[in-house]
C-alpha cells in the first residue's frame, strides 16, 4: 500500500499544490495529469524520496518512507522522463549495469530476451548514441521486462513510442498489476491498461 497524506510542495516562492492524497493499493495504478509546472515530477521525486515535502507524509506499507530508508528504495522502481542511459554503452551494456547498480541478479541471456522483446534485437552492440530517440527510450524500457519490485514509478514512460511500442508497454504495466504490483506514472495521453484498477489524480 502507498499512502500520500495532506502533501504539500513549494517550489521558489510557489505553493505547486497543497492538501494532496491519496491511498493506492496493490493492483492499482495511479495516472497523474497536469499541465506543465503543476507539480507531476516534484511529487514523483517525492514519492520516491528525493524531494521531501513542505508538510506532510507519504507512507509505504503503513511507514513513512523516510524511515524505511533503504527497505523502501529496494521495493521501488523508477523510470524518469529522461532514459538513464550511457551513449557510449550499448543497449546490453547499459541493461546489465542498471541491474548492477540496482543490485539486481540479471544474466546476459535474459537481458537480451528483454531488449528482444522491446524490437532491439539486432542492436544489442550498438552504442547507443547511434539508436533513434524512440529506440534509447526502449533500451530504458527494457528494464520493466524482467522488473518483479512491487512499486513502478513512471515518468512519461510513453514519450518517443510508437503505437506498437506504447502497446507492449502497456501489457507490461498490465501484467506489473496483475501480479499485485503498483504504479504511479504521469502520461499526457491517457492509455488503455487492460488490468487493474486505474484511478486519476489531476494537479492544476
Amino acid at each position: 500500500m502507498l499512502e500520500a497524506d495532506n502533501l504539500e510542495c513549494v517550489r521558489g516562492e510557489r505553493r505547486l499544490f497543497a492538501g494532496l492524497g491519496f491511498r493506492l493499493e496493490a493492483g492499482e495504478l495511479l495516472y497523474l495529469q497536469g499541465r506543465n509546472g503543476s507539480g507531476k515530477t516534484s511529487l514523483l521525486r517525492m514519492l520516491i524520496g528525493l524531494l521531501p515535502p513542505e508538510a506532510g507524509e507519504i507512507r509505504w506499507k503503513e511507514e513513512s518512507i523516510k524511515a524505511l530508508a533503504d527497505e523502501f528504495r529496494a521495493d521501488l522502481c523508477y523510470l524518469g522522463h529522461l532514459n538513464a542511459i550511457k551513449e557510449e554503452l550499448t543497449p546490453l551494456e547499459n541493461l546489465l549495469a542498471a541491474a548492477r547498480l540496482a543490485d539486481e541478479a540479471l544474466s546476459e541471456d535474459d537481458a537480451l530476451d528483454a531488449l528482444e522483446q522491446v524490437g532491439l534485437a539486432g542492436r544489442e552492440d550498438l552504442a547507443c548514441k547511434y539508436l533513434s530517440q524512440g529506440q534509447k527510450r526502449r533500451v530504458a524500457l527494457a528494464r520493466l521486462v524482467k522488473e518483479k519490485r512491487p512499486l513502478w514509478i513512471l515518468d512519461e514512460p510513453f514519450v518517443a513510442l510508437d503505437l506498437a511500442a506504447v502497446d507492449w508497454l502497456a501489457g507490461i504495466i498490465s501484467a506489473h498489476l496483475q501480479r499485485g504490483g503498483l504504479a504511479v506514472m504521469t502520461t499526457h495521453q491517457l492509455v488503455d491498461i487492460p488490468a487493474g484498477t486505474v484511478r486519476e489524480l489531476r494537479l492544476s
